[in-house]
């Protein structure tokens, strides 16, 4: 047996491993999450789609197909998440209204989210029209000859950006 004047370290007590870091939290980027991931999101996304549904009385507001609209489904993944961070997340000094803020913001999508469309039942959206294969030509040769593309920089309150220039740094 090792006597502590052999290793005098074992009379202190190990240090607990530090603590694993939970992972940053991902974006939800629908195009760029695997199939079986995209899958598994938008399960959880529908839990929460029906809860908000139910719960803020929302049944004419959002479709039943909604997971068929790529707009509907960004705007529902932002209030979803926008949810969780408000309602589960760390409490941020400056946001005592968080939720208040939150419930104007699904106020404020609520009318994009409906589609008359689908009232009676889901349509596909139209069509894109095709791409014009001269696009790209006009599109350079609007960056090249445009005014909003060539002019000079210029600051619509440039005397005032002198004056504050000036004063936090003022002439030696």
């Amino acid at each position: 047996m090792a006597d502590f004047l052999d290793n005098p370290a074992s009379l202190w007590p190990t240090a607990p491993p530090p603590p694993a870091e939970d992972p940053p939290p991902r974006r939800w980027v629908w195009s760029a999450m695997p199939p079986s991931e995209r899958q598994d999101r938008l399960r959880e996304l529908r839990t929460w789609v029906h809860w908000l549904i139910h719960t803020a009385e929302l049944h004419n507001d959002i479709p039943p197909c909604w997971y068929r609209h790529r707009w509907t489904r960004e705007m529902l993944t932002a209030l979803y998440l926008g949810w969780l961070r408000t309602y589960e997340g760390e409490k941020t000094p400056g946001r005592e209204l968080a939720e208040a803020e939150w419930i104007n913001t699904l106020l404020a999508l609520r009318p994009h989210m409906k589609l008359p469309a689908c009232v009676g039942g889901h349509q596909e959206p139209p069509l894109a029209p095709p791409p014009d294969p001269r696009a790209d030509e006009e599109w350079e040769q609007y960056l090249a000859t445009s005014a909003d593309t060539t002019a000079p920089a210029t600051h619509p309150a440039e005397a005032e950006v002198a004056r504050m220039t000036a004063l936090l740094d003022p002439p030696l």
